[in-house]
This record gives structure tokens, C-alpha cells and sequence, in this order.
């Protein structure tokens, strides 16, 4: 992980849906400046509401932050409003795109400058950086989201995101339904964004392989809880995160196509 310090905290939280619904217990993370973190686990084990207790999204869904704080930069910011979170330096990109499908793809990208008070010539600086990062947006300026693939609503996204200027982005399962050549085409892009921007991400992730290709470090999740923690070469390395997360065992990729029961059990539960 980067040296300079933990830009965002997350310490010990539980999160609460409909006042009674236990779903996250207990869950402890960093995020340093200038890194970049993977939250791994599989479909159900909290990722999503992870990144949403961070940047304050739960309310919407009926849930809560029940325990625990969040710290962003130093200072307590578990109380703020998404907006106040936003212009905070912290924003999320979240599953699924989200793009606004009735508006053109540069619309979509000015959206992300709302918050914004240094003027129409820095946002338009901005505006041309992210065609920079992201030359299909260029082409495909003028038209409608809605009409767009899944890796330009992707690209969008993210690339509306980076319009508010921030420190850190929250990115939610940024590979799902999306080709593999395109999947490495967005890491490449968070890494390049990392490197030259200054961007902290906090990655959650299914596609275990390729969010620790690029992440420092990692955490995985297993119902609600941190059960696993460690810089990103170990955790690939690791015998347990390479059968039950990428398919591979000490002799190979694994098939279970002749086998009816998986017995081996995961010795972190």
C-alpha cells in the first residue's frame, strides 16, 4: 500500500436494513492516499453496501450505519450529506452504470461538474481530459446514453465522476456484464487515472483475478464480515484465495464437472 497515510477509515462499522436486518458486522478498512484498494467477496457478502455506507447512500434504502465511523481526510464524515460527501472529494460510480439515458453522452458528463465553482473554462479543461482518457466518449459525444454499449455507459460513468474533481472513487463491480478486452481497457484506464490524477479507488469486485492485478490490497468479504486482508501479490498467492476465487488449485485449474461435492472448507471461516 502507498505510504502517506490512510486518506479514508472505515472502522468497525454495522449496518442495519429496515432496523433489522444485520448485513455488515463489524467491517474495518484503509484506503491510503494514492491507492488503490480491492474489496472482493462474492455476490451477497456486503461489497455494495460497503461502498454505500461510505458514501452515504443507505439512507435511501432504508439502512443505517448502526456502529462504528467513517473518517475521509482525518475528520468524521458518516454524517454528511452525499452532496456535502461529494464536494468533500468522494464519490461513487455505482453497479450497474446509471447513466442518464434521455441525455447525450457529453450532458451526461456535465452533470458530474454540478457541484463545481472554479468556472467554465476549468470544467471545459476537464471535459477534454476525460475525452482524453477516454477517446470513444469523443466519438460518441452527441449521442444519447441510452443508445450507447455497456463499456461507454461504463466509461461515462466513470468519466462523469471525474468531472467533480475528486480525491477518491468509490467503484462498484466495474466489470460486470462487460467483455474481457474491455474489462482490462477500464483497469488500465483507473490505473493511468491512479498514476497520473492522484485518484484514490476503492474497487468492490467480483472478478477477483483482475481487481488484484491492479489493486495494492485487498479485503475480502464473507457475509458482513472482513475475513481476509493483505497486500494484493499475497492474496493472489494464497492457496485458499486461488481455489475458492479463481478456480485454481495446487495442481491446476480446478474442474468440478466430475465432482458432486465441494468438502474443502475455507479455513478463514
Amino acid at each position: 500500500m502507498a505510504t502517506n497515510g490512510p486518506l479514508l477509515e472505515v472502522n468497525n462499522i454495522e449496518v442495519i436494513y429496515d432496523r433489522v436486518i444485520l448485513v455488515l458486522k463489524g467491517v474495518s478498512l484503509e484506503v491510503p492516499e494514492g491507492g488503490i484498494v480491492a474489496l472482493l467477496g462474492a455476490n451477497g457478502a456486503g461489497k455494495t453496501t460497503t461502498l454505500k455506507a461510505i458514501s452515504n447512500l443507505l439512507r435511501a434504502e432504508r439502512g443505517e450505519v448502526t456502529k462504528g465511523s467513517i473518517e475521509f481526510q482525518g475528520g468524521r464524515v458518516d454524517a454528511l450529506t452525499p452532496n456535502a460527501l461529494v464536494k468533500a472529494g468522494v464519490i461513487q460510480v455505482m453497479e450497474g452504470r446509471h447513466c442518464f439515458e434521455h441525455l447525450t453522452i457529453e450532458d451526461n458528463l456535465m452533470t458530474g461538474a454540478y457541484t463545481r465553482r472554479d468556472g467554465r473554462a476549468a470544467v471545459q479543461r476537464d471535459l477534454e481530459k476525460v475525452y482524453d482518457y477516454f477517446p470513444r466518449l469523443k466519438e460518441r459525444r452527441g449521442s444519447l446514453a441510452g443508445y450507447t454499449s455497456g463499456g461507454e455507459q461504463q466509461m461515462c460513468a466513470i468519466g462523469r465522476a471525474l468531472m467533480s474533481r475528486p480525491k477518491m472513487i468509490l467503484l462498484d463491480e466495474p466489470s460486470m456484464g462487460l467483455a474481457p478486452q474491455l474489462v482490462e481497457s477500464i483497469f488500465e484506464t483507473v490505473k493511468r487515472l491512479n498514476e497520473e490524477e492522484g485518484v484514490s479507488f476503492l474497487l468492490a469486485e467480483q472478478n477477483t483475478n483482475v481487481a488484484l492485478k491492479y489493486a495494492k490490497y485487498g479485503y475480502i468479504l464473507e457475509s458482513g464480515r472482513v475475513v481476509l486482508d493483505g497486500d494484493a501479490q499475497k492474496l493472489r498467492d494464497n492457496e485458499d484465495v486461488k481455489e475458492f476465487y479463481l478456480g485454481l488449485s495446487s495442481s491446476g485449474r480446478r474442474s468440478f464437472r466430475n465432482v458432486k461435492h465441494y468438502k474443502r472448507r475455507k479455513r478463514w471461516l
